[in-house]
């Protein structure tokens, strides 16, 4: 399978130079325009993960494989990409431009948590289609990014996080209103994210000996030190799904990405995932899909 892409084998492979700062505490953050890495002479996006965030703007029609998802983009739109996802574009025209920024997780450290957003969760929405003007809101706020990097000014990537906010916050904004009901952050509330989280932890899996060990609400119950009953309210509370739909539905996409994206076998991805049989696995499988784990692959590679 492709390995995990660093940010500095994006700098190596896309540049040929890797900034002297971007291990540093401070986290690492750039700014980018996209004409700069399209066209005919570009170097292709490998279908991987990659160990940083990535947020585009992408002008021109294309067509994104994000996880188990191909979807086309008409005209233009933002992608958001995360370190959990596998992804990459395929260009349907020659006429593509846009910008694209990139941190690492550590950029964010204290500055709030990413994961708290739809647009870099698991199963969230990670592609939005643009309006032309909505677009030029957005080129403004990447405008505004090189303005930023390109300064002296003391607190530039503080101003730097404040702009990415910005262009998170303006996305989410463009999407029709949900009713939210107001919710205390209660003791319920944050055993629920914490589930979330323990959950997201064991993956992505990247190595046919890594292992789920977590799969059943009981398992985080006990690792969470509350009883399942407890357990499953708080979730059901919080996110209106059971701690077993979630979970079926987060190694279900992780099922999805590692037959597209491996070359593992049935049986290894099944172990993978904390299968101790692969009918187990197979039986799983085809009862979310309606067909199973080899035939989800040989339709989706041909």
């Amino acid at each position: 399978m492709e390995k995990t892409q660093s940010i500095e084998d994006f700098y190596k492979t896309k540049l040929n130079w890797v900034p002297d700062n971007i291990r540093k505490e401070i986290g690492h953050f750039n700014v980018f325009r996209l004409d700069d890495f399209v066209g005919s002479h570009a170097k292709p996006v490998p279908y991987s993960r990659k160990d940083y965030y990535k947020i585009s703007l992408i002008i021109g029609k294309n067509k994104i494989y994000y996880a188990d998802k191909e979807i086309e983009i008409k005209k233009q739109a933002l992608l958001f990409a995360n370190p959990q996802i596998p992804y990459n574009w395929e260009s349907l025209d020659d006429e593509q431009s846009g910008f694209f920024c990139v941190f690492t997780p550590s950029f964010f450290h204290h500055f709030g948590n990413l994961r708290n957003y739809e647009v870099f969760q698991p199963n969230g929405t990670p592609i939005f289609e643009l309006s032309d003007e909505q677009t030029e809101k957005i080129k403004h706020i990447y405008l505004s990014m090189f303005e930023e990097i390109d300064s002296d000014y003391i607190h530039k990537y503080d101003a730097l996080r404040n702009l990415v906010f910005e262009i998170l916050h303006q996305t989410l904004k463009m999407q029709p209103a949900k009713k939210i009901e107001k919710q205390e952050i209660n003791a319920s509330h944050r055993i629920a994210i914490l589930f979330l989280e323990l959950l997201e932890r064991q993956f992505p899996i990247e190595d046919a000996r890594q292992r789920v060990h977590f799969r059943s609400a009981s398992d985080f119950a006990g690792q969470l030190a509350v009883h399942v009953n407890h357990l499953s309210r708080a979730v059901k509370e919080t996110t209106h799904k059971t701690p077993t739909q979630i979970i079926a539905e987060r190694l279900l996409q992780e099922a999805k990405v590692l037959l597209i994206q491996t070359d593992w076998n049935v049986s290894e991805i099944a172990f993978a995932l904390g299968f101790t049989e692969v009918t187990h696995f197979n039986n799983f499988f085809k009862k979310h899909l309606a067909i199973n784990p080899t035939q989800f692959r040989n339709v989706r590679i041909s």
